[in-house]
């Protein structure tokens, strides 16, 4: 490889491999939160110089995976135990109401953008890919985010959707090992035929169920294995 080639990957595609590779490890929990992130090692790591490793940083730190710390230091993003309930409380809001809102709004369109969505989840539920079945679900809830035609709240929705994927996963292995609850997909299809039937009510019950559902087993999963003195917080238990 020519000096010239080499300083193109650098300066282009080179940043695009390290951020990718990255998220992959941080998402799917490969890279524990709180790891260290030396732009020296990742630069060796992947042959590459500091400054396409220093734009995959930039990057992923504004999809909050990443925290820059006081010293400069930059590391996985922690898991923040004493935040998760703000955090579900919010999904709650913006699970209830893009789902009512689909529910209300969707098209024949949406329908079948939903079910195949949900196609794609059950299959990587089969295959046993975590970050393949976080993604997957993910796209099922924005299919439906999309049928509720509001843009904004939306756009939250996903944000909150990207933000809990390490917990998702964490989710998916308690259910896995404990064999308590089910993996998503019964009460998956439950909201596509709420949706199908324009039950706005019904919709909105089995989208606050689902964040129930989700919080219940992920502090289960934290109470087994790293502290028992987690709170639930404040959670409204009916819709």
């Amino acid at each position: 490889m020519t000096a010239e080639v080499e300083t193109k990957r650098a300066k282009g595609a080179g940043w695009k491999e390290v951020y990718d590779t990255l998220r992959t490890e941080i998402l799917s929990l490969t890279m524990a939160p709180g790891h260290l992130l030396d732009e020296t090692t990742l630069s060796e790591r992947f042959g590459l110089s500091r400054s396409p490793v220093r734009e995959a940083l930039i990057r992923l730190s504004g999809e909050e995976l990443v925290v820059t710390l006081p010293n400069r230091s930059t590391i996985v993003a922690p898991i923040e135990i004493a935040t998760f309930p703000k955090y579900v409380e919010a999904l709650d809001i913006a699970q209830r109401m893009n789902t009512r809102l689909a529910a209300e709004l969707r098209t024949e369109a949406d329908l079948k953008a939903i079910a195949r969505r949900q196609r794609e989840f059950e299959a990587a539920v089969k295959s046993g890919d975590h970050l393949v079945m976080s993604e997957t679900n993910k796209q099922f809830h924005m299919a439906i985010a999309r049928a509720g035609r509001n843009p904004y709240l939306a756009s939250f929705y996903e944000r909150l959707l990207d933000q809990g994927r390490r917990m998702l996963h964490m989710h998916f292995e308690f259910l896995e090992r404990t064999h308590e609850g089910y993996l998503l997909t019964d009460e998956h299809h439950l909201m596509l035929a709420s949706i199908k039937a324009r039950d706005v009510d019904r919709a909105d019950s089995l989208a606050h169920a689902h964040t129930r559902q989700f919080r219940d087993n992920f502090i289960n999963f934290m109470k087994e294995n790293y502290t028992t003195e987690v709170s639930l917080g404040h959670f409204r238990e009916t819709a």
